[in-house]
Parts: C-alpha cells; structure tokens; sequence
C-alpha cells in the first residue's frame, strides 16, 4: 500500500478552521455562528426568532438572545421602549419614518438614553423619539470601535447623539435627520468621522467638547428660531476638521456659524443671520464661502487664524479685529438657484478654479471654492445659465424724462441691460419694444412729445456675454397728464439720451443735455468702429438740444450688420446697427463728459 503524501497547504487549512471555530466559541471577532432575527408586532414571539413569523413584539427580547455577530431586523411599528445595544450587533430597522422608537412614556432620570450603542454595531432607518427637546439624550454611542449609527431620524431630545468615544475609536455617524433638539450631534474625547447629516437645532448643530478631534464632512446645520445663543459648530476639543458643510441661519439668532479653536476649516459655506460666520483663534480657514452674516470673518484672540482663499460677499463687515490676505475674494458666487438651495457653481462663476492651489478638486484641477470644491466635493456639468432678473426698478417723472433706476447685476459675465417700454400693463417684452441697450443701473426715456401724455409701462431684462436674457424685472407703470409746449430744460447733469425712434428707418433724431457749455463733437459709427458721420461739431451753451442723423444710401450700407444677441433684432426686419458717441469738452479745453449709445436701421 502506498503512502500518501503530507499536503503542508492542507494541514494549515485545517488548524486554521479549527482556530476559527474555537475563538467563535469563545466570543472572539469571527462570525461564523451568526444569526439573523427579527421583530415585528405581527409575528408569535416565538425565541430564537428567526423568522418573520416567530419574530420577537420587542427589540429587547430579541437582543436578550443575541450573541456578537448576529443581525436582527425590525418591521415597521412603534416600539416603545430603551434600546441597549451588544457589541458586534446590527440592528435594521423598517425605515426612518415608519419604524419608531419611542421613549417617551418612560420616567425620566439623569443620563436618560433612548439608544445606547457599543463596539463594532451597526444601527440604522430608525426614528426615535426620546422625551422632550431640554431632556435626554437620543444616541449614545460608548466607545464605538467601528460602530455606525445612518439612516436614523433622531427627535424630542437634548442632545440628538453624543459620541463617548476614546481616540482610537472612530464611530461613523452617517446621513441622519436630528431636529427639535437642544444640540444635534456632540462627540466627547472622540474622533469620529460625521459626514452628511443634516440637523436643525435649538442652539448648537456641532460639538466638540473635552480633547475631541472629529472630523465633520458634508453636513447641514439650519437655524431657525434658534435660542439667544446658537452656533452651528461650537469647539471646546481639540483639533477638528471640517470640511464641505454647510452653516444655514433663517433668523437672527445665529451666533456663530462656526466658533472655531486650531481647527482646519476648509470648502465650507456659511450663509444667514450669523453675528459671526467663522469666530475663530488659531484656525486655518481656506476655500469657504461666507455670505449674508453680520461679519463674516472674526478673530477671537490668541493665536492668529490663518484665512486664505475664502469668498466673503453681501456681508455687512468682513473682517474684524485682523487684517485680510490678499487671497480672499469678493464676488457675487453665481450658484445656480439659492432660493431652492443649489449651490452648484455656473459656467462663469468667479470662485471656480480660485481655492488653495495646493488644495486639488477630485479631478484633479484647482479646487473651488465653496461646498463643491476640494476633495470631498463633486464632478459636476458647470451650467451657463441666463442673468438673475434686475430688481427694484423704479420710475419717475421729471421736466419731460422719465427717470428708470434699479439694482445692479453682479454677475461676472454680465454685459447689458435691455429697457423695454409699452402703453399697455403686463405687456410682452419681445424685441418691437426695446427702447435701449443700456449698461449702466439708469436711463432717461425721453418720450417723443406726439406720444407724451398717458400711461407708459417699462421692464428691464439682463444680458450676459454669451447671449442669455434673463426673466424681465418687475413691470412700472407711471402716468403722464401733461404735453410740454417745448423740449424740457434740465441743465443738472451731462446726458446722452436714447435717440428716437430707435428702430428707425428713413432718420432718427439723438438728444443730449450739457450742464454747463462746452465744445460738442457727436460721432456716428458703424459696428466696425468707423466713423460715418460727424454730426456736431461745435461750441454750444448749456441745455437740451437733439441732432438728426438721415444716413444716405452710402451710409445706411455701412451700417447693415446683423444684431445676433445683443439686441434681439435677429430677424429680417433689422438690417444695420450704428454706435453714436458724444465727446464733450470744457474750460481750458478738458475732457468733461463722453457716453455713447447704439440705434437700430431697419428696412
């Protein structure tokens, strides 16, 4: 008979089942003997409970039986009752709005829990409902070696999740919903990782208390009728980070969106009713955006932050008590719709590509700056969006001139206004009705006196330099009773009016007003910038005077150049456009006044 040949590979394969089986039975981390259990009200209460049809009537009974390792899944239900989990286990439940539990009607006492979570649990798609907004604690996670807490709705609590963790231990705690709490998410001599929750406090979203060191990514902290003091993030540890959140106030109750000791403090964006965005001492504060708050940037003393590359705009004051780094920005963020919260950068916005350039996106480029940016950012499709509409436009009527003004658009492509007028209310602003192309945040209609008296209706749309118009402003209307029985004088101010009519075809007619005499040069040229025709060339006093310009056949052919974007005359109606400029000079020969305007030749 022949031997057979020792197989080494074998051999250890089998020690190592051996050992497997033997540090299962002893407690150890394998999971060889797990088993899967469920609770439901509908099911016979029948131990072990491994079916749907023998499932526990409560959470408890099923975890009394429960080893390391094991699964138990909870049906939807209210189960009313406190939860202390085992190490190693994993609870699921129904969902975050269906499958409740609920602590309420138990007697309140010092340290009350609903929740308490240890080493290497899982627990997720709850709601739990603890006792009241100034009592208990929703979540307690003790230690939390490699434990996760998501998918959970924490409410009627004080304190929504406290993490008791030691420094090695990093619990996850992952796209929960904490609202009508005290303070949302507070960690204790812990260094977890807190990423994409989002939070609705009474006072504070973020706590790091007692040498905690986490790190918050992604999260949403909104206040809205907050307590006298509320912070979004209130740091009392030791140095955390946080990265990509987002610090929301709705009313003015907002301290501090961030309170911030030797934290890293990056691609944040603090927007609202804060008295302070970032309220710091010795942070780095890089990449973030802080809009809308009292003063967007504070130094709280000791040591100096170190703030770089942040985009401070619409604030009341920026700094205060420490000068800015030449790197920061002010500028109109250009985000895609911040009314429904969508912070997504458009194509031209000036905060693309402006971070910390030792600060990379996920593709690799520049970082941006703002939620978006940087390495817990997104790839996203820039979109070239059309111009917010001009807002608070006014009208008034004075010495013959119907006065427009409004707010000034702040995006970084922008490039025109257009006015349109009509004697109608809610008229359609299409191209028959623009009376001007204008840049600047005012324009003088001077009415043609045939047309003077009655009831005239303007809006404003805005232009970028790609060719968007954006939704028109608000309409004005304004009544006029009288017909002046020659031209209004107004000598105030230098001004070049827009010529009428405009489109016009076989003349138009271009008025200007001087505030003091001078020597007038009123110049007529061709898109291409040549000159067509000199039409004023003199000394003359002040007041209102109009110069007619009847382009020849010559004339008119040097004009004929398609409108395309600017105007809207794209059709075959618009054959020629003409840039008309005045130069004005005063005493001693200086130059006092220039402006220039465009007119439109049809067919």
């Amino acid at each position: 008979m022949s031997r057979k040949k020792h197989n080494p590979k074998r051999t250890f394969l089998l020690i190592l089942s051996l050992l497997i089986l033997n540090l299962s039975a002893a407690g150890g981390f394998f999971t060889a003997n797990a088993t899967v259990r469920y609770v439901s009200h509908n099911g016979s209460n029948t131990p072990p409970y491994t079916s749907w049809a023998t499932a526990a009537d409560s959470i408890m009974s099923a975890i009394n039986i429960s080893v390391f390792g094991d699964t138990i899944y909870i049906a939807n239900g209210v189960y009313k009752e406190r939860i202390d989990m085992i190490d190693g286990l994993t609870l699921i439940g129904g969902g975050m709005d269906s499958c409740v539990i609920d602590s309420r009607e138990f007697n309140y006492v010092s340290g009350f829990y609903t929740v308490e979570v240890f080493d290497s649990c899982s627990l997720s798609h709850f709601r739990i409902l603890t006792y009241d907004i100034t009592h208990g604690d929703g979540i307690v996670i003790t230690s939390g070696i490699n434990s996760m807490v998501e998918y959970c709705r924490i409410q009627e609590a004080k304190y929504g999740i406290i993490i008791n963790a030691g420094h090695q231990n990093k619990p996850m705690v992952y796209k929960n919903i904490i609202l009508d709490v005290t303070d949302g998410i507070t960690t204790v001599y812990a260094q977890s990782i807190i990423k994409e929750n989002i939070i609705y406090p009474k006072e504070d979203g973020l706590v790091s208390q007692i040498n905690s060191a986490p790190t918050y990514i992604s999260n949403t902290i909104v206040i809205n009728d907050g307590a006298n003091l509320t912070f979004g993030y209130l740091d009392w540890g030791l140095t955390s980070k946080l990265k990509n959140n987002f610090f929301y106030s709705l009313d003015n109750s907002g301290t501090n969106g961030i309170y911030s000791f030797n934290d890293t403090i990056i691609n944040n964006f603090i927007y609202g009713e804060w008295a302070s965005g970032i309220n710091s001492s010795g942070s780095v504060i890089k990449n973030n955006h802080i809009e809308k708050t009292h003063t967007a940037l504070r130094y709280a003393g000791g040591t100096l932050p170190i703030a770089q590359y942040n985009n401070l705009w619409n604030n009341q004051t920026n700094f205060q008590n420490f000068s800015p780094d030449s790197t920061n920005i002010y500028h109109d963020p250009m985000f895609v719709n911040p009314d429904s919260l969508d912070f997504h950068l458009q194509m031209f916005s000036p905060l693309i590509d402006a971070g910390d350039p030792n600060i990379l996106d996920i593709d690799g480029s520049r970082s941006d700056i703002g939620l978006f940016g940087g390495p817990y950012g997104e790839i996203y499709t820039y979109r070239d969006l059309a111009p917010k509409p001009p807002s608070n436009l006014t009208a008034e009527y004075d010495s013959g001139l119907v006065k427009l003004t409004w707010n000034k658009n702040t995006e970084a492509d922008f490039y025109r206004y257009r006015v349109y007028r009509d004697t109608v209310p809610n008229f359609m602003y299409d191209t028959t009705k623009i009376i001007a192309v204008v840049a600047d945040t005012f324009y003088y209609d001077a009415v043609p006196e045939k047309f003077l008296a009655g009831d005239y209706y303007y809006k404003i749309t805005a232009l970028d330099s790609t060719g968007h118009q954006s939704a028109p402003s608000e309409e004005v209307h304004i009544n006029i009773t009288g017909i002046p029985e020659a031209p209004p004088v107004v000598v105030e101010h230098y001004q070049l009016l827009n010529n009428y009519p405009n489109p016009f075809n076989s003349s138009t007619v271009i008025p200007y007003r001087l505030k003091e005499a001078g020597y007038v040069k009123l110049y007529v040229y061709d898109i291409k910038g040549e000159l067509v025709i000199t039409l004023i060339n003199e000394y003359q006093s002040a007041g209102y005077y109009e110069a007619r310009f009847s382009p020849t056949r010559e004339e008119r052919k040097s004009g004929e150049f398609s409108e395309g974007w600017w105007t809207g005359y794209n059709d075959d109606i618009a054959t020629g456009i003409y840039i008309y400029q005045i130069m004005v000079r005063g005493e001693r020969n200086i130059p006092v006044f220039t402006d220039m305007g465009k007119m439109i030749l049809l067919k």
